[in-house]
């Protein structure tokens, strides 16, 4: 993730930590504005995104016209400023959902060189696969070759699958995880992201061994005569809800 971020254009390797940071998906990115930017609170909101109707760009709500909040990481909200200072945010004016629609202006954190919203298409087939060439991903542009090799698996979505991996990997909830990515079930999330979620067999015998360390532990305490610590005095710390529970809730 590090290596392909750092094999992105300059202008565009701050959009490359924000899909991986905060889980957006590559049109959200391209419609990224400063305005969406909380940074004394610590969030960003995702208010719209760059689509492609044909080959005209225009403005529209994220996929499924799902708004959404996510947290801002301090090391990203740090990045972000940096990136705005090197390349101030430009008004980009695109119109409203369809290419007739009416015009909407938003000052983008990310633009290409001459200042335009990003095309999908050029940027995938362009700046994107050269970073997963640097990288290793991909091999080379062979001499004589038009297009480098395809990468259909190795979208800029890898990103926001790297983002949700992270978030299982530390134990966050599914039903948060959702909320994050914007899906509208967290359901799907779970059956799109169950492969991702960390194998149970270490977490089941450190349980049990814990359980079976704390038994042992009370009974040296009794047999010692000492009495038992007072129901209600203290309680271990609060542990992740498991997906299933979370699910529940």
């Amino acid at each position: 993730m590090r290596a392909v971020i750092a094999g992105l254009p300059k202008r565009f390797q701050v959009g490359g930590k924000l899909a991986f940071g905060c889980g957006l998906r590559q049109g959200e990115v391209f419609g990224f504005a400063v305005e969406d930017i909380d940074f004394k609170g610590g969030w960003i909101h995702i208010n719209r995104q760059v689509r492609l109707v044909g080959t005209k760009p225009v403005f529209a709500l994220p996929k499924g016209n799902k708004i959404r909040s996510v947290p801002l990481p301090a090391q990203l909200a740090a990045a972000l400023k940096v990136h705005m200072k090197e390349f101030p945010p430009a008004e980009v004016s695109l119109p409203w959902v369809k290419p007739d629609g009416e015009p909407k202006t938003f000052r983008l954190l990310f633009v290409d060189a001459k200042g335009r919203a990003y095309n999908r298409s050029v940027f995938n087939m362009g700046d994107w696969k050269r970073a997963l060439a640097a990288a290793g991903v991909i091999p080379p542009r062979e001499r004589g070759a038009r297009y480098l090799q395809a990468a259909r698996e190795d979208g800029m979505h890898a990103l926001r699958h790297a983002y949700a991996s992270v978030l299982l990997d530390a134990g966050e909830s599914i039903k948060a995880l959702s909320e994050y990515l914007g899906h509208s079930d967290p359901g799907f999330t779970l059956r799109t992201y169950t492969h991702l979620l960390p194998s149970s067999e270490t977490r089941t015998r450190k349980a049990i061994d814990d359980a079976f360390t704390e038994t042992e532990t009370e009974a040296e305490v009794e047999n010692d005569g000492d009495p038992p610590a007072a129901q209600g005095t203290s309680a271990p710390p609060a542990k992740p809800m498991c997906p299933q529970c979370a699910l529940a809730a």
